[in-house]
Order: C-alpha cells, then sequence, then structure tokens
C-alpha cells in the first residue's frame, strides 16, 4: 500500500482566480500530449545566503518576472526533475519514489554549486500542489498521469561568474499522456560520434539544463538521419555506449528465463536514472539476471546480427520503457531482434506500470500516497 497521506499544512495558498472550467479541463485530459497544458498553481520555494529556505507557498501558475541581469540567464544554474502522480484504483494518487528524485535533486544542486533542498520540502511541495490542482490528475485505469516538474534556478541579479547568493525552487504540473506520439513502438536511433554529452568529471551525472540543451544538436542529426533518438557514446573512444537522449538504455540477450538483462554501468557521464534503477530490482524479482556492464557499439552489432542480442529498450519516468528497432550510423545500420517490441521489455514495462498505477503489489513500498481518496 502507498505511505500514509501527510497534509501540506506548512505552504500558504494564494488560490488563483483563472481556474479552468470543468469543461475546459476534461476536453484537455481527452488527449494531454506531454507538456503542453499546465495546471491552476505551482509551488515557490526560495532560498538566500542569509536567510536559507522561505517558507514557500502555493502560487497560481503565472509568468515568472526575472531581472535581465538574473545570474541563471547568463551562467546556466538550472536543475530540474521529473516524476508523475497517478490515480489508484482506490480513488487516491499517489507518485513514485519521490525520495530517490529528491535525493539526485540534492545532487545535481551540489554539482552546480546550488543550495540542496531539503527532502521534505521537495516531497511536501508535491503534496502541496497536487492536493490544490487534484481535479488535473488523469483517471486511473491507462497510462495517463500528472507530470510532476520540480526545478531550481539561481535568481541573484549581477554578471560576477560565481555561485549565485539567491535562488528559486518552483513546482508545476502538467497531465501527460504517452511520450512518443506513435505509443509503445520501436524508435530508431542514431549513434552520434561527431558529439558527446558529457565528459568524466562534468556533469553528466547532474539533471541541469546545460546537458540537454548541449543534446540538442545531435538529436536534430538524428532527425536529419531519419531516427527519432540519439545514443551517446563515451567521450574518450567513441565506442562505449551510454545513454539515449534523455532515457538510459537496457540490452537483452537471449530468451526466456534465462536472457541476461545489462545496463551500461554508471561511470560518472550517465544519468542515474530511476526507472533505471527500478528495473534492475524488478527484472531480478521476475528471475532475470539483470546487471550493469560495459556494452560497446561494435558488440552491439554483432551481437544483433548473431542473433545474441534480442531485445534494446530506452526507459526514463516519460516513456517509461520504449524498445528500440533499428540503429543507424556512419557505418550503416542494423536491427535488434525482429525490429519490434520484445517480449520482456514489454513484461517490464507491465511490472512496473502495474505497481505505479496500482494495479500490482508494491513489495518495495515505492509509492508515496499525495492525496487520499475523494471518499476517504
Amino acid at each position: 500500500m502507498p505511505s500514509s497521506y501527510r497534509s501540506p499544512s506548512h505552504f500558504p495558498v494564494l488560490q488563483s482566480t483563472q481556474v479552468r472550467s470543468a469543461a475546459d479541463r476534461a476536453a484537455i485530459l481527452e488527449a494531454p500530449g506531454f507538456g503542453r497544458y499546465f495546471t491552476d498553481h505551482m509551488v515557490r520555494v526560495d532560498w538566500s545566503k542569509d536567510g536559507g529556505w522561505d517558507t514557500g507557498a502555493v502560487l497560481p501558475y503565472a509568468p515568472l518576472t526575472m531581472d535581465p541581469a538574473s545570474m541563471a540567464l547568463h551562467y546556466g544554474q538550472l536543475i530540474f526533475e521529473g516524476l508523475k502522480a497517478y490515480e489508484q484504483p482506490d480513488g487516491s494518487v499517489a507518485t513514485f519514489r519521490p525520495t530517490a528524485n529528491a535525493q539526485r535533486f540534492q545532487n545535481s544542486a551540489r554539482r552546480l554549486a546550488m543550495p540542496e533542498l531539503p527532502t521534505e520540502i521537495f516531497v511536501d511541495s508535491l503534496h502541496a500542489l497536487v492536493d490544490i490542482d487534484r481535479d488535473w490528475v488523469p483517471a486511473g485505469g491507462g497510462e495517463n498521469a500528472l507530470y510532476l516538474r520540480p526545478f531550481m534556478i539561481s535568481t541573484e541579479v549581477g554578471l560576477g561568474v560565481k555561485p549565485a547568493n539567491s535562488y528559486a525552487y518552483l513546482l508545476i504540473a502538467s497531465p501527460a499522456g504517452a511520450y512518443f506520439p506513435r505509443g509503445v513502438e520501436p524508435v530508431s536511433v542514431w549513434l552520434s560520434t561527431e558529439y558527446t554529452r558529457a565528459a568524466p568529471g562534468g556533469t553528466g551525472e547532474a539533471k541541469c539544463a546545460g546537458n540537454y540543451a548541449a543534446s540538442l544538436i545531435a538529436q536534430a542529426q538524428a532527425a536529419d538521419e531519419g531516427c527519432d533518438q540519439v545514443v551517446w557514446l563515451d567521450a574518450l573512444e567513441h565506442r562505449w555506449v551510454e545513454e539515449m537522449g534523455g532515457m538510459n538504455l537496457y540490452f537483452v540477450y537471449g530468451s526466456g528465463p534465462t536472457a541476461r538483462i545489462v545496463t551500461p554501468s554508471l561511470s560518472g557521464t550517465l544519468l542515474p536514472g530511476i526507472t533505471r534503477d527500478s528495473l534492475l530490482t524488478v527484472a531480478r524479482g521476475l528471475g532475470y539476471t539483470a546487471e550493469e556492464d560495459k556494452i560497446s557499439t561494435d558488440s552491439w552489432r554483432a551481437d544483433a546480427a548473431s542473433g545474441a542480442l534480442t531485445e534494446v529498450f530506452a526507459c526514463g519516468t516519460a516513456a517509461v520503457i520504449t524498445p528500440v528497432g533499428v540503429v543507424k550510423s556512419a557505418e550503416g545500420e542494423f536491427t535488434v531482434g525482429d525490429g519490434g517490441a520484445g517480449p520482456i521489455a514489454m513484461q517490464l514495462r507491465n511490472a512496473l506500470l502495474d505497481v505505479q498505477t496500482g494495479k500490482g503489489a508494491d513489495t518495495h513500498n515505492w509509492m508515496h500516497e499525495l492525496t487520499p481518496s475523494r471518499t476517504a
């Protein structure tokens, strides 16, 4: 069962006077897409060097007012997270492993010389926003969810190159459908050798805006090559697989109960995905050998050709699991398995979604209740 509900009592609330009508909201929830619409409120908590974190507040969703010399606009101190809230069968709303997101948010802040938001404030902000915008949570029974986007920016005004003396933590929410418009269908990927996402000692482990900004040119290159996504390789040799654009990767060797499931080892240059980490546990619970290891592009191609490699899939909060069917590079292209969605990828996807949506047993106590059932 999800952990017990705690009221978000310490956040004062300024109610929006421009709440969308029930009819408008229902129309949006019919086909929300991903990141296109936003709920009526947001949470803001400010930090200053002298005063630390303030009490924060739930505010109407509205544009931010920033000085043109705000340091976030010049030096890129911006980190974020992403997690989902699902309506459960009993009518409550729960989210998946929020303390893990809170800890990664702290790790990202530390790497970018930003203040670390306490886990309690992070989790309570989720309670506060979902509590007031409960009507924006899509109905249970499917994969639609309320996507939660916590982020933090530097707000000090000045052009000196240094860690800022003031920051704002914000939380916004967006009803979300499938991340990929085609749904759970295999994607094609481009192996990027011209660009790299991160190098040892860099910001690869941090979920920061700069990493994503630097990835966009390679993603555009992948699109030019007729691919859905880019796959990043190591910065030194350009031969070791790291991650897909915005998602971690998994490789399946063999089939049936004796299959071996492998994800590239964390090396300081990969984002430590929470879905990635969870799938290691889920796969082992289903009886598979699941481990971390280095995987080269040469072995990816050779093992796909020999049939030893049967499936590849990407994973992340937004898309959960997405199969990889075709791999392209400057050396040509090849297909993984039969090019379709593999049975193990789909089994893992369904097992994880069953936990998140409350259809399956939460044996690891991963779900955290944000609001109780309306009838409780």
